[in-house]
């Protein structure tokens, strides 16, 4: 039987439209003379919906009894025995009820594809597996029900059902979503306008790699190794040598002039490790990449050209740049044909660009230094081996010399060779070689005791053992030294894993690379310091008349070290080190920077709110004062005793007006001793909107109240929270014909203060305008209007650490949002 065919609709968020859209499809296909049952659909008494289930065939539901509440779950032994070619399948990750066949109900939907029935499902981004922690972190919601990656990606289609954000709120806030009483707590959580921006983008992100992932296949199963550029990707070769960033610059600019291109940096390791390339170079190369807008990959091969070659395949690179050769013609010449002519031959289709660079045809090596894996302590016992050793062999083999010993007597002095080169390296077993042979020659070889060879056939032999011994001695000191580059490899591998590992432990950054970096180079004391001579950190017992080593960190800072030099190898770790260090003093400085602004910044934002106040809320009252008392002060105006008492009394209000707002001004500006400031302590909300409310004169037939008596304590100032409160609140009672209503809800480390009215609302590009200072809607008299303004209010919360958002109230109106930290325990902070 043929497996039947599955087709996803797939959402960012729940009201996108995937199962209107499933319907749609299912009365197409029905329209079309396919045979069509909806299996399972949830309408969730959307009218829209539930029309669209009229005239298709529904299968029953199955009933089943859970713990004395019935449920009713898509009847699969139903749909399988009606057996119809297209099922109509919604929420594809449904937990199924206890004592089901099934848990889940993509299990069901595997049963029905197996029965050659094609199946058209709907799921949410938050659903899938993978990302269920990324969806728990963005909504603070954690996702019970999930699909499998591989059960979705295993789809045959896989279609995205899009709405934009702010459309989806506001079908939501016109309740096509969920019904009225559960809007306003959906917009104000999970479908908040950042949530839901995320979830589509994830979404989006999914979904392109999940073509890219079918495009991948198709071009597997056809057997298409040529790239198809549905994007222009450039894969740099990165050497680790200086003309790196060159190369990096250059392949983003070619991957800039085409839409959507994308640079890959890759490193091609050799069995010789770090040793080949610069580490502190190569770091710095990786971080320019991600600069750039690419990725940095670090493969292992040993022939450098082909596993080029291999990767840029996989990466499907339609570009391929390299370096031009740093070698000299001589050393071309003697080692044959470079890397670059090598990728040009194997790259194929792919487009390689060979850059030249300040580095090409520089001096390199073509033999192997003198100096060898091996130390020069061993090199000199190797030597002295082989004129201890060398003499003796001979002694003993000429007193047990007979005609037929010159093949045992070879294979002694070949022995000897042997462990010359292993304890002295290459250059001892080659003097040993050449003195064993020239010993046979003498001692062991017809006639004796002379340098000639009588025999032309032991003149051949003696050659080839010379020959034989110079490779045994080759192969050897080869060994020894890949063994001491992988011994030295992984303890610089140990060495940075350890920086690395006590950094994210939560250690001083620059503490534990300067103790790791003097246990590990033998140092006794290293410091770091900055060109002025202040001493930044330090580590070991520091003395000033030591010979001390300086190396540069950045332009501002130096490191001092006292102890030996390094090697090569361990000059290059050193760099890389530095470069460490480098980006922990940067990110030390940041840190720093950012802890001194952070007060200034919060402090700025709440005296430029109280400098507009006092400049539009004193002025006002000022104003209505001086006008009433100057009307009463003309000598040519015979005022009635009515007329007179209404300006007394307009002078009086207005100076208690003012009174009361200039004493709260002051009340704030005095929190730290005359200088304005933010004084965060653990406050309970509910001991701030009380009192309020008591202030303007509110009780419980003027305002609703659903204050959540389990919620923690805030950080905040309570006494401008209370300010911001009053003003928010004295502006919802204005507007509202009806009573306004005061709710309060945690949600993950912060706790929301909610005002909700039912006026007019504001359309949502203007509220902005809202935080202008003191744009009020209707304004006209000093009566209303006297608070601090919305202007001084968000800066107020801000500066508390918080944030002011207005929202749309389902049904008309605007809601204020108030969202404030939890407070840390036994904690306040003053800022």
């Amino acid at each position: 039987m043929r497996r039947g065919r599955l087709r996803v609709l797939l959402g960012a968020a729940p009201g996108v439209g995937k199962t209107y859209a499933m319907l749609e499809a299912g009365r197409d296909l029905r329209a079309e003379g396919k045979d069509v049952v909806v299996a399972v659909v949830e309408t969730h008494g959307r009218a829209a919906t539930a029309a669209l289930v009229e005239g298709l065939e529904v299968v029953p539901r199955r009933r089943v009894e859970h713990r004395g509440v019935g449920l009713d779950e898509l009847d699969l032994d139903a749909v399988l025995a009606r057996a119809p070619e297209v099922a109509l399948v919604d929420e594809f990750a449904h937990t199924n009820a206890p004592g089901s066949r099934n848990a889940k109900r993509w299990q069901d939907v595997q049963e029905l594809l197996d029965a050659g029935i094609h199946v058209l499902t709907t799921v949410n981004i938050q659903h899938i597996e993978s990302l269920n922690d990324v969806v728990r972190t963005i909504t603070g919601v954690p996702q019970r029900e999930t699909v499998p990656d591989a059960r979705l990606r295993a789809a045959d289609q896989v279609e995205l059902v899009d709405l934009a954000p702010q459309s989806l709120r506001d079908r939501l806030a016109d309740g096509q979503v969920y019904p009225a009483e559960r809007v306003d707590a959906a917009l104000s959580h999970y479908f908040r306008l950042g949530n839901l921006t995320a979830l589509r983008e994830l979404a989006l992100l999914w979904l392109a790699d999940e073509v890219d992932s079918a495009l991948r296949r198709y071009r597997a199963e056809h057997a298409i190794d040529a790239p198809w550029e549905a994007r222009e990707r450039v894969v740099v070769a990165l050497t680790g040598g200086p003309e790196g960033e060159t190369l990096l610059r250059r392949g983003a600019r070619i991957a800039a002039r085409s839409a959507g291109g994308e640079l890959v940096a890759v490193h091609v390791t050799t069995h010789s490790g770090l040793r080949d390339s610069d580490p502190g170079a190569l770091t710095a190369q990786a971080a320019l990449a991600e600069e750039l807008g690419g990725s940095f990959h670090q493969v292992v091969g040993e022939d450098v050209p082909q596993t080029l070659v291999d990767f840029a395949r996989a990466a499907d690179a339609t570009q391929l740049v390299i370096g031009i050769s740093r070698r000299s013609r001589l050393s071309a010449l003697v080692s044959g044909p470079g890397i670059g002519a090598t990728v040009i031959r194997a790259a194929g289709p792919i487009d390689v660009h060979i850059v030249n660079h300040e580095a090409a045809g520089g001096r390199r090596r073509v033999l192997p230094p003198l100096g060898g894996a091996l130390t020069v302590r061993r090199r000199v016992l190797g030597l002295l081996l082989a004129l201890v050793a060398g003499p003796v062999l001979t002694a003993v083999l000429r007193a047990t010399r007979t005609e037929d010993t010159l093949v045992g007597d070879v294979l002694a002095y070949q022995l000897l060779v042997v462990v010359v080169a292993l304890v002295g390296g290459l250059w001892p077993a080659l003097f040993a070689a050449v003195l064993s042979g020239l010993t046979l020659d003498y001692f062991f070889i017809e006639p004796l005791h002379t340098i000639t060879v009588g025999d032309p056939r032991h003149v051949v032999a003696l050659l080839l053992y010379i020959l034989n011994a110079v490779l045994v001695s080759y192969v050897v000191d080869q060994a020894a030294r890949r063994t001491r580059a992988a011994e030295r490899a992984t303890a610089e591998s140990e060495l940075l894993t350890t920086v690395a590992g006590g950094v994210l432990r939560g250690q001083d950054a620059v503490a534990a690379l300067l103790a790791r970096a003097r246990e590990s180079f033998g140092l006794t004391a290293v410091r770091l310091r900055s060109v002025d001579g202040t001493v930044l950190a330090a580590d070991g017992d520091w003395a000033d008349d030591a010979d001390v080593r300086t190396v540069p960190v950045d332009d501002r800072t130096v490191l001092d070290r006292i102890g030996p030099d390094p090697d090569d190898a361990g000059a290059r770790l050193l760099a890389v080190v530095v470069s460490q260090i480098a980006a922990a003093l940067e990110q030390q400085r940041l840190r720093a920077t950012a802890e001194e602004v952070g007060p200034l910044v919060e402090t700025d934002q709440v005296r430029s709110a109280l400098l507009s106040a006092v400049s539009h809320d004193l002025r006002r009252p000022l104003t209505a004062a001086t006008t009433a008392i100057g009307s009463l002060r003309q000598s040519d105006v015979d005022w009635s005793p009515a007329d007179r008492a209404e300006l007394l009394a307009t002078a009086d209000e207005s100076l208690g007006t003012l009174t009361a707002l200039v004493t709260d001004l002051l009340d704030v500006t005095r929190l730290q001793a005359g200088v304005l400031g933010v004084t965060r302590l653990p406050t309970d909300v509910e001991d701030v909107i009380l009192p309020a409310l008591d202030e303007l004169g509110l009780g419980p037939d003027d305002v609703e109240l659903d204050l959540d008596p389990a919620l923690p304590p805030v950080a905040a100032d309570p006494a401008l929270l209370r300010r911001v409160l009053v003003n928010i609140l004295a502006n919802a009672v204005r507007f509202d014909p009806d009573r306004p209503r005061v709710s309060t809800s945690g949600f993950g480390d912060r706790v929301e203060i909610r005002m909700t009215d039912h006026g007019p609302g504001v359309a949502p590009d203007h509220r902005e305008g809202l935080f202008v200072p003191f744009q009020r809607l209707g304004d006209t008299d000093n009566l209303t209007g006297l608070g601090l303004g919305l202007a001084l209010s968000r800066g107020f919360t801000e500066g508390m650490g918080g944030t002011l958002t207005p929202e749309d109230t389902p049904g008309g109106g605007l809601t204020m949002v108030v969202s404030l930290p939890i407070a840390e325990p036994d904690r306040g902070s003053a800022r």
